[in-house]
């Protein structure tokens, strides 16, 4: 047998070794009145125990020596929708002044050529903020081109997930809520970049994070991370490149911390992707089993979605059986999932 057939036939090689089973109600759709009050699962792995706890007790389970490492991008309010509500837009990066590289839906649309208008922060109508489609890249985004610079902070939504906003619509909600200026968005984010939020880092007040050492890495977090994986074995899914940065001083509180625990699987992927904590640069970095952790060893995160590869990640470091029988633990005592759901901590 090939080694190319013999990885396929691993336990766990398969897009469709990673689904559960999830009831809709379970979708948290809004975040809790307070950061900290969400629930904590708790999953010990040496002695294989489940505690059932709130994110306010993550004061007894680490020490002094214990180093938090958290990802302190900050999501840009980049989601648009034309004037006459027929385009929704999602700006992802801009390549240089005034162009940007953009989700656009529904992308049959948005043909190169056309121009889009939007409503500037005046509601002047008549003076619309324009962009063309210049070109249809090879993943389908689409290159646009400002005519004047868009104000983000005055136009633009934050980019909550499309099953937030959609769970919202079946509720009679509103997709967007002011709310989500503030709770889309850690209270440590700094560096403006990311067009999601590193999700296990919102459970955090600034009062309980001054309780633990603590130090920040930068990974500006792409579409890619929170796409589904949909090729048949995971070992032909390509990760979209992300940007990301360690800062200096970072590798000394690395070398002093007894235990270091990544809030969130954004930076984990940072530490595991550096080929030194003195750098800054660019991963594709896939972690999934049978992946063996170098600098993470423990980690803090949220429920992730099936088929993510947040949820193969966080497989690699608990098991994936095991993972999805937690997982199952968690769906049958409610607790809430995803971006604005309950968290995870696995020691």
């Amino acid at each position: 047998m090939s080694r190319f057939s013999q990885q396929r036939q691993i336990p766990g090689a398969r897009t469709s070794d990673y689904e559960y089973e999830l009831p809709p109600e379970l979708i948290a759709t809004h975040p809790t009145p307070q950061r900290e009050e969400s629930r904590l699962l708790v999953y010990h792995r040496a002695t294989d125990r489940v505690e059932h706890r709130h994110f306010y007790d993550l004061v007894e389970y680490l020490t002094p020596d214990d180093l938090l490492v958290l990802n302190d991008s900050k999501v840009r309010p980049a989601a648009l929708t034309t004037s006459d509500g027929r385009l929704e837009v999602l700006l992802l990066e801009e390549t240089s002044p005034q162009h940007w590289v953009a989700l656009v839906k529904p992308g049959a649309r948005a043909k190169p050529g056309m121009r889009l208008k939007f409503t500037p922060p005046s509601g002047d109508v008549e003076k619309p903020v324009e962009a063309e489609v210049l070109k249809t890249l090879p993943g389908g985004e689409r290159v646009l081109r400002f005519f004047a610079a868009p104000d983000l902070n005055a136009m633009g939504e934050m980019p909550l997930p499309p099953y937030i906003r959609k769970r919202r619509v079946t509720l009679g909600e509103k997709e967007h809520l002011p709310e989500d200026f503030e709770r889309y968005q850690t209270v440590y984010a700094r560096r403006l970049g990311s067009v999601a939020a590193p999700t296990a880092g919102l459970h955090f007040t600034p009062e309980l994070l001054a309780r633990f050492p603590h130090a920040f890495v930068t990974l500006h977090v792409g579409l890619g991370t929170f796409r589904p994986v949909k090729t048949e074995y995971l070992e032909d899914h390509e990760m979209h490149e992300e940007v990301y940065s360690i800062p200096e001083g970072f590798e000394a509180a690395y070398e002093k911390a007894g235990r270091v625990i990544a809030v969130g699987t954004t930076s984990a992927r940072v530490l595991e992707a550096a080929p030194h904590l003195r750098h800054s640069g660019k991963t594709r970095i896939f972690i999934h089993p049978p992946y063996e952790f170098k600098r993470v060893d423990a980690l803090l995160t949220n429920f992730h979605l099936p088929h993510s590869t947040l949820l193969m990640l966080v497989s690699a470091l608990v098991g994936r059986e095991r993972l999805l029988e937690i997982y199952h633990e968690a769906v049958g005592l409610k607790y809430r999932f995803f971006s604005y759901g309950d968290a995870m901590l696995i020691l």
